[in-house]
């Protein structure tokens, strides 16, 4: 039987950590994201699996048993001054599932957040992250290089060893749904289908800096109005083009030189778009190439584009699917449903090398990434239940 009691616990505890009025302030590698991966191994030791920490921080608790496991996890390093659910909920269900008796490895993925780069810590068990990507890292609110965070979070020089994807039968992640979607119909649970696609972008304009009050309007070469004209005729022209879950976000515009008096001679715009289908990524890359150079020809600044990556969409395993349905419909009786994940998670990475498959609980008010995130207790125990159910069925089948 699950531990739902414990359960709640471990995650209340692990709240404590970094603690940020409702929610935790733990980015990665800071002290309090390592005191919570020395926390995780300690729960991994006592419900008998063997704990072990790499070179980019994965926490990885292995089965000591024979024959085929699962894997089950996410990450426990949180967005800044961010929730106490998002990432940490899955690491912790699999403590729970181990707790249980089940044959599973638990993984706690670092870095999930990116707060340094795009999914390192899976990448790195994938055996795909580059000592060169390591190297050019640095993390994006304070330039800290990611060598030198490895360094102070005691780090440096541990190997960072791949996955053996002979070793399991398939990956699961339980994780806030971080949307409105599950709550706005009255259901409890959901099962994803699917992880989108992050095609992520850089809009670099670059204008004339000069003087707010000499320099007439004629006369002005003003990078960061070329961006919010060009960001209006994209979001005008998007709409055309888009699949049913599309979505896009400028999470960034940063001018140069960024004073009350001085017109920016320069702007750099952070853009991206999301969706499972491929073809419409491709489609909505094609109307941004279409529509930079249709700026550069009205306007006196000129803008060019650079794609920073463009992830792949990973399809959920169909099995894996049918086991966390058929536990769904037996523990919430037509309280849940299918979707798409519009966040990206480690499960898609996972993807790559075994079966993976995700579930949903419901999150209050959609809330994430905001220390305000919460999902009801019964709602979390109904999660770890039905996960707890379809694993079981799924490591029999």
């Amino acid at each position: 039987m699950i531990d739902t009691e414990r359960f709640i616990q471990d995650l209340q505890e692990l709240r404590q950590i970094g603690a940020y009025k409702g929610g935790v302030h733990r980015p990665t590698y800071g002290a309090d994201d390592m005191q919570s991966r020395r926390w995780l191994m300690d729960r991994m030791r006592e419900c008998g699996l063997e704990p072990s920490i790499d070179g980019i921080g994965n926490v990885l608790g292995k089965h000591p048993g024979p024959g085929r496991k699962l894997l089950v996890g996410s990450h426990i390093e949180s967005q800044n001054q961010a929730g106490w659910l998002d990432g940490a909920l899955g690491v912790m269900a699999g403590v729970a599932l181990a707790r249980a008796g089940l044959p599973v490895d638990v993984v706690a993925c670092a870095d999930e957040e990116g707060h340094f780069m795009s999914f390192p810590g899976s990448k790195s068990l994938l055996g795909i992250l580059t000592e060169e990507e390591i190297d050019a890292a640095r993390n994006r609110y304070t330039g800290q290089p990611l060598r030198e965070a490895l360094a102070a979070a005691g780090l440096a020089g541990v190997p960072r060893p791949a996955l053996d994807a002979a070793r399991y039968k398939g990956f699961f992640e339980l994780h806030i749904e971080q949307g409105t979607q599950l709550e706005g119909a009255g259901l409890r649970a959901a099962v994803v289908t699917g992880i989108v696609a992050i095609w992520q972008w850089r809009i670099e304009i670059v204008g004339m800096q000069d003087h707010a009050g000499g320099t007439t309007m004629a006369e002005r070469r003003d990078a960061g109005l070329t961006a919010v004209r060009l960001l209006a005729a994209i979001d005008a022209e998007f709409p055309r083009h888009v699949g049913e879950r599309t979505t896009w976000t400028c999470g960034r515009i940063a001018l140069d030189p960024g004073a009350a008096s001085i017109i920016p001679g320069r702007a750099e715009v952070l853009f991206q778009f999301r969706d499972i289908e491929v073809a419409t990524l491709e489609r909505l890359e094609g109307v941004l190439r279409r529509l930079i150079p249709e700026s550069n020809r009205r306007e006196r600044c000129h803008a060019t584009l650079h794609a920073m990556s463009l992830s792949k969409p990973a399809l959920c395993d169909h099995v894996m699917q049918e086991c966390l349905a058929a536990s769904a419909e037996a523990n919430a009786p037509g309280l849940w449903r299918h979707m798409a994940s519009g966040a990206g998670h480690d499960a898609q990475y996972m993807a790559r090398i075994m079966p993976a498959a995700m579930l949903f609980t419901p999150s209050i008010g959609g809330i994430s990434h905001h220390w305000a995130e919460d999902t009801k207790i019964e709602d979390l125990e109904l999660g770890v239940r039905i996960l707890h159910d379809a694993a079981a069925q799924f490591l029999n089948r």
